[in-house]
């Protein structure tokens, strides 16, 4: 992406460690390629994706062939595998870099979305998203659902670009105990605040699914309890809201422990000429994903 995403989604997490169970009492008690349109079955109904360069599908300018920035149809990520399993016609409003406040405060640093720190630019400046909007990602979300009140289905992967960001704008680059608390309590109470608008301003009532982070490494047992703690944090607001967990963590924990730890080796990461990967799934990686967002969605008489 030019240098705009420059460090995992994923691997981010491996600074939350030990830090999620004190959070956890703030939450409220309640509160693969997409097949040519001509042969598409009828969609059963819509669907809303929301999230950052995971959900959008983002691949690297390094990737053979190389990407079309320009011709945002030509990423396909796990949201247009779901959409296609499920018939259902997606909206995937996902941007690269979001944070999770990004997605609904406007001129906020983001980690490459709309900007990136120390620039003004970011991918939404310069390319295409999947949808087209103006504002942020949940000011879209919002108009979306009350316009299409048949939405059968909201996915959302957000939070790890927290992380990084914090690294990237800290003194001690976020190990320090207060700072790393500090990010986690601001991923819960972010997401505190896209939930309860969701539910409560838009009045949404179906379902509702966070997508988990997969490691980068599941043989690094520090990045393995990182990016599973911040899960935790995710999850636990997730369901504080009637909403269900995907674990993307467990989709690639299999594939990548028979390939020693490595999902690159699994083929779950986007290949390098190099022979290293980039961070972003492949076409396998999303269809794990959406295989494990997939499990937890009802089945639906036909």
């Amino acid at each position: 992406m030019h240098g705009l995403i420059r460090r995992s989604a994923a691997g981010a997490a491996v600074a939350v460690l030990g830090l999620v169970a004190s959070l956890m009492s703030a939450l409220p008690a309640s509160a693969a390629s997409t097949a040519p349109a001509h042969h598409r079955p009828a969609a059963r109904g819509a669907y809303l994706a929301l999230g950052d360069s995971v959900a959008f599908g983002y691949v690297p300018p390094e990737a053979v062939p190389p990407p079309n920035y320009h011709d945002a149809s030509s990423f396909v990520g796990y949201p247009e595998d779901v959409a296609r399993a499920l018939r259902l016609r997606v909206a995937n409003a996902s941007c690269p870099g979001e944070t999770t406040a990004s997605m609904f405060m406007p001129r906020v640093v983001s980690n490459g979305c709309e900007n990136s720190p120390g620039s003004s630019t970011g991918y939404r400046t310069q390319y295409p998203l999947h949808v087209f909007y103006k504002g942020t990602q949940l000011r879209f979300a919002l108009k979306y659902l009350a316009r299409h009140r048949h939405t059968r289905l909201v996915t959302i992967n957000i939070g790890a670009n927290d992380v990084f960001l914090c690294q990237e704008t800290t003194k001690d680059h976020c190990t320090s105990q207060a700072e790393l608390t500090a990010v986690l309590k601001e991923i819960t109470a972010n997401l505190t605040t896209i939930y309860t608008k969701i539910r409560h301003v838009a009045h949404y009532r179906g379902l509702l699914v966070a997508l988990t982070y997969y490691s980068l490494s599941y043989s690094d047992p520090t990045q393995v309890a990182g990016t599973e703690l911040l899960n935790s944090a995710i999850a636990s607001v997730t369901k504080a809201f009637g909403g269900k967990v995907a674990d993307g963590f467990a989709a690639f924990e299999g594939p990548s422990n028979a390939a020693g730890g490595s999902p690159c080796k699994a083929g779950l990461l986007i290949k390098l000429p190099d022979g290293t990967c980039n961070i972003h799934p492949s076409a396998a990686g999303h269809l794990l994903l959406a295989q494990a967002i997939e499990k937890v969605v009802p089945a639906q008489p036909r």
